[in-house]
């Protein structure tokens, strides 16, 4: 197997990257290389997953300090170069000349010490947790779903999206990381949801606000009318007499929120609408009707 390229190389970094300079490169070429977007591409599947072990090592600065040092190696792994050469050039003097080029230790014993006494042997350490990111849609991340993705190790999971999710809430997947060394446990995968933004729904918490338009009829006579809600349609009465800006409530039609036994509400805001076109008998009766009924909103408002 050839080994694996620096990883400042595979990110396009200098050394001197900050964090989020990495985080920011690894999003970006994350995104380039995903198998979701190239598939059957096992060249795109290779850069993938370099990209992912690459991100892994450096976003850990115990890691990446201990890589910058030469104490690692691109994959994880202990380097034992140093150890080894030194105590094969002492053996190699002392058999020339007799002599202990060190001073009165023997390099028998540092060899020794080295590939038997626990620097030759490789430290039991955690693997890395690789970080992925994953859209999902409004209502996908309100009543929870299941998504499958693909690793970068070549497997693919299927994940669950609890309900009541959030932009940028992260996911563990335990053990689905890169490989420990030495016999330690794997990392974790760690998943970011990033959650589209909805047509007409917005979230507030675990409450849920939506525009709905009713027209002058409905909003001056009264009505029932259906409205959207995260699971389908429900029919709401508009009171006589209602406004634009008018809020009605759906009790327990919101997000399900974890840390409560119900979920939120539904807030419904109306906004009358005139006819489009205009009717020309409406017009007509409300130029009537003005002369003698005129009334003030904006001095009540505040705006006056």
């Amino acid at each position: 197997m050839a080994p694996l390229r620096d990883p400042y190389q595979v990110l396009g970094l200098g050394r001197t990257a900050s964090p989020e300079d990495i985080k920011s490169a690894y999003r970006r070429l994350a995104k380039q290389y995903h198998p979701d977007l190239n598939p059957g591409r096992s060249d795109i599947e290779h850069k993938f997953r370099e990209v992912s072990s690459a991100y892994s090592l450096l976003s850990d600065p115990a890691k990446r300090r201990r890589f910058d040092q030469g104490e690692i190696d691109a994959s994880g792994a202990e380097r034992h170069d140093f150890g080894f050469n030194r105590a094969h050039a002492g053996r190699g003097a002392r058999g020339r000349a007799g002599a202990d080029p060190f001073g009165g230790f023997n390099t028998d014993d540092i060899f020794a010490e080295f590939f038997n006494g626990g620097a030759g042997r490789t430290a039991k350490a955690r693997g890395s947790d690789i970080e992925y990111s994953v859209t999902v849609s409004f209502l996908e991340a309100a009543i929870g779903a299941k998504r499958r993705i693909n690793l970068s190790n070549g497997k693919s999971i299927d994940l669950t999206v609890p309900p009541g999710s959030e932009s940028e809430q992260k996911l563990r997947l335990k053990g689905q990381g890169m490989p420990g060394s030495g016999g330690g446990p794997a990392g974790d995968a760690i998943v970011e949801l990033l959650v589209d933004p909805h047509p007409f729904f917005t979230r507030k918490g675990s409450d849920v606000h939506v525009d709905v338009p009713v027209t002058l009829p409905e909003a001056l006579l009264g009505a029932t009318i259906k409205v959207p809600t995260l699971d389908g349609t429900v029919a709401l009465k508009v009171p006589k007499g209602s406004n634009s800006g008018t809020v009605l409530r759906l009790k327990n039609k919101g997000i399900p929120d974890p840390k409560q036994s119900t979920p939120g509400n539904l807030y419904v805001t109306l906004k009358v609408m005139l006819p489009d076109p205009p009717d020309p008998d409406l017009t007509h009766f409300i130029e009537k009707w003005s002369h003698s009924r005129s009334y003030e909103v904006r001095k009540k408002a505040g705006l006056e």
